[in-house]
């Protein structure tokens, strides 16, 4: 899927005009970028940090932090994301006491994530009323994100419900399946018990999907192309969501298409599109090689 669909790109584009508009990009502004995307790493890291110290695992600010970093490495350097989730999770695990509860602090935090992301497609899409063309309009995204609430609202008021869903598990192995519905439970019902940090946590998936929309456009103001915050808020998350679809190694051409689908919906050439999205992903890979610094660093040290 990712080598048809650049394929299928690149043989639309002036090849010549986009190196031409890629030589010329601004240090300044790209920097700018890089800049904007640590802060995101660094908010994420907090938003992590509330939902651990809910369940009383204290861990600092720091150590999370290259955790967090080690996980980018991973998640843009492997073919899928988990990697980057199960370096979270062993990182966190000793000091939880437990897998399970560990895996289910990541999980919140990817679903509270997914919320934070769908409500700034839906408010960009909004004021922004240019991006209802195509199949994803304001009223497809504002449904997305009801629906997500609806489906997360019991799961952390009402924990017991959540996990009767899972009794069926017991066919397979009774005893280790209980074992996790009670862990399972006790984490949902300390998040239950301190809403505060679900509600932290939810402001700082916002403030993420606000970063990464100002990471791109500062990118697009590179290049001098004419894309403003309200537009980008509906085709970064957007993209985003369409990356999660495994059709696709780490997104890319699924990316670049989704780019350009709205690009040229505003009139933008397609080399535009391409330039933002590839520029971007070039960005993030650059900068997660801090995270694999960050592992090499801690495997000698270990």
């Amino acid at each position: 899927m990712s080598v048809g669909l650049l394929y299928l790109l690149f043989s639309r584009v002036d090849m010549s005009r986009l190196w031409s508009v890629a030589r010329h990009a601004s240090p300044a502004w790209l920097a700018g970028a890089l800049l904007l995307y640590g802060l995101m790493i660094l908010t994420s890291t907090w938003r992590w940090t509330l939902l651990l110290r809910a369940q009383h695992v204290l861990l600092s600010y720091g150590f999370l932090a290259q955790s967090y970093l080690v996980a980018t490495f991973f998640n843009n350097f492997l073919p899928s994301n988990i990697g980057g989730d199960v370096i979270r999770i062993s990182d966190t695990a000793k000091v939880a006491g437990s897998k399970t509860l560990a895996t289910t602090v990541v999980l919140i935090d990817r679903g509270i994530g997914l919320l934070g992301l769908a409500l700034m497609a839906a408010s960009g899409a909004t004021l922004m009323h240019r991006m209802a063309v195509g199949p994803v309009g304001p009223g497809v995204l504002w449904a997305g994100f009801g629906i997500g609430a609806i489906v997360a609202t019991p799961a952390l008021l009402i924990p017991e419900t959540a996990t009767k869903l899972l009794q069926p598990l017991r066919v397979f192995h009774a005893e280790w399946v209980d074992a996790r519905i009670e862990k399972l439970t006790y984490a949902l019902t300390r998040f239950k018990e301190t809403p505060g940090a679900l509600v932290g946590c939810f402001g700082g998936a916002v403030m993420v999907q606000a970063i990464l929309v100002a990471f791109y456009m500062a990118i697009a103001r590179s290049m001098n192309i004419p894309v403003g915050f309200a537009e980008l808020a509906v085709i970064v998350p957007v993209s985003f969501i369409v990356q999660m679809i495994p059709l696709s190694v780490n997104g890319f051409g699924v990316r670049e298409a989704t780019f350009g689908f709205y690009f040229t919906r505003l009139g933008l050439p397609l080399e535009s599109a391409l330039l933002v999205s590839f520029m971007g992903a070039a960005l993030i890979m650059l900068f997660s090689l801090t995270g694999g610094v960050a592992y090499l660093r801690r495997s000698v040290l270990s």
